[in-house]
């Protein structure tokens, strides 16, 4: 699947979405990539893991991470895909945990699967989780990259669709989104 044919579903399935938006992050933006829109159809779930697994195949994974709630159906997905352990770290009090009795052996060779990201908040969280455990961290993927490939991640970083999306602080809005309400969709 190439970034195009990605692209294309996202837009098919009315889940790349144009106009004021404030991310996670707080900073504004005028797309949204809102994944749950194309995830709710499996057969676009199965072509995009399919997708993503064979890009990180060859890393060695044996247990893939996602944060929830963005990154479970995708990293469900992809493990399926691979044939490996799925396990998931959620928010409590407002920072990822892993929980449920979800546990990491030095055994454990980590990939990271997330649905979208732009400064890559939830990722580096994920991260710092699996580095405090003894297992190895293999790498990242991750349906869309809004950052066009600049996040700081420190290993391999796969994705779908990368793109380098205009994000603004709330405070430095363009003048097309200053006069337009700003929806915060939920990621």
């Amino acid at each position: 699947m190439t970034s195009d044919d990605a692209l294309e579903l996202f837009r098919k399935t009315g889940a790349l979405l144009s106009g004021h938006f404030v991310l996670r992050s707080g900073d504004h933006s005028r797309e949204f990539f809102q994944c749950a829109l194309a995830l709710q159809e499996m057969p676009i779930v199965e072509q995009f893991g399919k997708a993503l697994a064979d890009r990180v195949r060859a890393w060695g994974a044996t247990t893939v991470v996602a944060p929830a709630m963005g990154g479970l159906v995708i990293g469900q997905e992809i493990a399926r895909q691979l044939g490996i352990r799925f396990v998931f770290v959620e928010k409590k009090e407002d920072r990822l945990v892993m929980r449920r009795g979800f546990k990491l052996s030095q055994t454990d060779r980590v990939l990271i699967a997330e649905d979208v990201v732009t400064k890559g908040g939830r990722v580096q969280e994920t991260i710092e989780i699996v580095n405090a455990s003894p297992a190895r961290l293999v790498g990242i993927s991750v349906l869309v990259d809004r950052s066009g490939g600049s996040l700081p991640f420190n290993h391999p970083l796969e994705s779908l669709i990368q793109l380098r999306v205009e994000t603004f602080p709330p405070d430095q809005l363009p003048p097309d989104l200053q006069g337009q309400p700003a929806v915060k969709p939920g990621s």
